[in-house]
């Protein structure tokens, strides 16, 4: 008898234990007409999304060049990290949506030449069809975006675009991209592309460069989005977060700025997520 009870007590903690356990899928995928391809993403669901029946705040977590929609799973294990939080409560159950920005072509923005639109795919169809998809609270104050490097730039063009949309962004070790026109031609040269039309070249870097939508959005627009910026001191790109960051200085803008020790690396990204979860749940939060 004894030996049966005590099989019951482990059936049921294993039981307990799978339960305060989230799921990650990494293959997921919707076709989209704007990119005219399948389009893959990730998402994260909390342990109890299957035993509950609300709906949930949402983070949209974007990787860097190199990575797909499993980067944030596999390298930055965003499964483990986030399950942690919840169970400290240092963060609200949530559900991470994590696209792939690295088929075709690379990148979160529309070309300069409009023949690859992904922001309009991710506005226009992602978020629609994911929201619908799963129990999110489709609005602005349950609604937060974050990334790293490319993904880090990303994240400030797309709240800074849509300051209507997210509550909070969390850039980290961001990719402002170039400033110039000339920074930009050089850039594009890298890449193997000739574009020498420099009155469309500024009007696309004003429209994608966060230190000049800083400065030409209102401060109502900017207040209205909660920043968090992280970038180690060893980082190559600190010198575009330190410009963001005086920008929005300049501007009275709030905002959090974090530099740590570190570089460009998942070891940085995977001590961030932490508190960029913390950080999105305190807006997720009712206070």
């Amino acid at each position: 008898m004894k030996n049966i009870v005590t099989l019951i007590l482990s059936f049921c903690f294993i039981i307990t234990s799978f339960a305060q356990t989230g799921k990650v899928f990494d293959n997921l995928s919707i076709k989209s007409s704007i990119l005219k391809s399948e389009r893959k993403f990730a998402v994260y669901l909390p342990p109890d999304y299957e035993t509950s029946k609300r709906s949930y705040p949402v983070l949209y977590l974007l990787h860097g060049l190199g990575d797909d929609q499993t980067g944030w799973i596999q390298f930055g294990e965003v499964l483990r990290i986030t399950d942690a939080a919840i169970k400290d409560g240092s963060a609200t159950p949530m559900i991470i949506i994590m696209p792939d920005a690295n088929t075709e072509k690379i990148g979160y923005f529309n070309t300069i030449d409009g023949d690859w639109n992904y922001e309009d795919f991710f506005f226009e169809e992602l978020m629609p069809t994911v929201e619908k998809m799963y129990r999110i609270k489709s609005t602005k104050r349950f609604r937060a975006i974050a990334g790293l490097s490319m993904g880090g730039g990303g994240s400030f063009i797309y709240a800074l675009h849509r300051p209507d949309l997210f509550s909070s962004a969390c850039p980290l070790s961001a990719f402002i991209g170039p400033r110039t026109v000339k920074e930009y031609k050089d850039w594009q040269g890298r890449l193997g592309n000739k574009i020498t039309n420099e009155d469309k070249i500024q009007a696309y870097l004003e429209a994608h460069n966060a230190v000049s939508l800083i400065n030409n959005l209102s401060l109502e627009q900017l207040k209205s989005v909660r920043w968090f910026i992280d970038c180690g001191d060893d980082d190559f790109l600190y010198e575009g977060n330190s410009l963001v960051h005086i920008a929005m200085r300049k501007k009275n803008v709030p905002h959090e700025y974090r530099v740590r020790d570190g570089r460009h690396s998942w070891t940085y990204w995977r001590a961030s997520l932490p508190e960029v979860l913390k950080f999105v749940s305190d807006a997720f939060h009712q206070n």
